[in-house]
Formats: C-alpha cells, sequence, structure tokens
C-alpha cells in the first residue's frame, strides 16, 4: 500500500476525524478558573500496513493567565516551578500555546484528508474540559478539535489491559515508562499516543479492523 494510500485509510478509521493525543499540566481542577501551566499534543500518522503511529510532538509552557488560581498542591504534584528562570524565559500565553499547537493540527487533518480532530487523552473528560475554556477565553473561532467527542485511554487500557493508572497502562503494553519523568506535559502526551497506538493496533491484529477489505474497496474505487 502506498503512503497516500495510508493517509486515505486514516479518514476511514476513526470516521473522519484525525486522533491527536493531548495533556495538559494545571494548577488545579477547576477548568474554568484554574490555570494551565503546560500543554502537549502529539498528532498521529498511519503506515502502509495500517499501524498507528505517533508523528509530531509539540509541547509548550504556559503562563497563567490573568487572575487565575494555581493551587500549591497541583505545584507539588507536578514538580513545576512557576518561578524557574528557564521556564519564565520560555513560556508563552494561553493564546500563543493554542495558535502553536492548532496551526499544525489543522495541517494534519487536510494532509491525511480528515474533517476534524478528535482529543486523546487519559482521564480525556479533564484535558478536553481544561481545553475547551482556553479556547473559549482566548476567543478562538476555529478549534480544529471535536467539542465534546473523545478516546479515553483511561477506560480502552481498562478493557485492554485492566490496568487505568498511566504508569500501570503502558508497562502492560511493553512501553517503558519512567516515573521520574511523568506530570511533564510533553512525556505523559508521548506515552499516551504510544499507548493508544498500541491498543488500536493489537485490535486490528486481532482482525477487529478489516485493513484488507477497506484496501480492496480502496483499488475498486
Amino acid at each position: 500500500m502506498s503512503e497516500a494510500m495510508a493517509r486515505e485509510l486514516m479518514a476511514q478509521r476513526f470516521r473522519s476525524f484525525l486522533p491527536v493525543v493531548v495533556d495538559l499540566e494545571t494548577g488545579g481542577f477547576n477548568a474554568q478558573g484554574d490555570a494551565i501551566l503546560e500543554i502537549a499534543a502529539v498528532t498521529l500518522t498511519m503506515d502502509p500496513e495500517g499501524n498507528l503511529l505517533p508523528d509530531a510532538t509539540y509541547a509548550y509552557h504556559v503562563t497563567p493567565f490573568a487572575g487565575a488560581n494555581v493551587e500549591q498542591s497541583a505545584l507539588d504534584f507536578t514538580g513545576i516551578r512557576l518561578d524557574d528562570p528557564l521556564r519564565q524565559q520560555v513560556a508563552v500565553s494561553e493564546a500563543e500555546a493554542l495558535g502553536e499547537i492548532f496551526r499544525p493540527v489543522r495541517k494534519a487533518i487536510k494532509s491525511h484528508g480528515c474533517t476534524r480532530a478528535v482529543l486523546v487523552g487519559h482521564n480525556a473528560a479533564f484535558d478536553h474540559g481544561f481545553l475547551n475554556a482556553a479556547v473559549a477565553r482566548c476567543g478562538i473561532k476555529r478549534n480544529p478539535f471535536h467539542p465534546f467527542s473523545s478516546f479515553d485511554t483511561a477506560s480502552l487500557a481498562g478493557l485492554v489491559y485492566g490496568q487505568t493508572v498511566l504508569a500501570r497502562a503502558c508497562r502492560a503494553a511493553g512501553i517503558e515508562f519512567d516515573n521520574s519523568a511523568a506530570h511533564s506535559a510533553r512525556y505523559d502526551t508521548e506515552r499516551t499516543a504510544e499507548l493508544f497506538c498500541a491498543m488500536v493496533n493489537r485490535y486490528k491484529d486481532l482482525g477487529g479492523w478489516d485493513l484488507a477489505q477497506r484496501e480492496q474497496g480502496m483499488e475498486e474505487a
């Protein structure tokens, strides 16, 4: 199968949605009032064998929006230091971070023949809620992500591996996981992307998604 045909299959695989893995580290649990401190996204692609693969990573430190709340317990959990000079040098506003992520996501949607991105996350409702709140706060009109549909890897991993914690699910899938690097948006997003791909590909290998039949239909068309 050609690379172009593989990209067409991606559009078929998820009903014209392109899965994009997202993770946010935040200042608490309230999407309306607590700050986003880090955001990362991993776009996915498909190889000629119909296997889902991580493609590109986009990750940003984020400056809390004006009036945002940041709980000390959240900083203790993530290990983020707001006064870190290196962080202060590279941190960007919510609007800039979203813009820098949404641009390549839109390009990936177009290149794969899809119509919209669908968020993939570990406990996806949390990340989706914060993402939608930031989009509204920043007045962004063209959000490439579906407003409410998502794929939750915690639920999927519970079904496939009997594990819902990201570290344990990754290890059950044979994916190396470094606890000391966890709770970084980049690291967690990349491991979640590997986990999602592993589960989707395993389902395909078990015959759950008939690649051969779809290939034949594309060739006949």
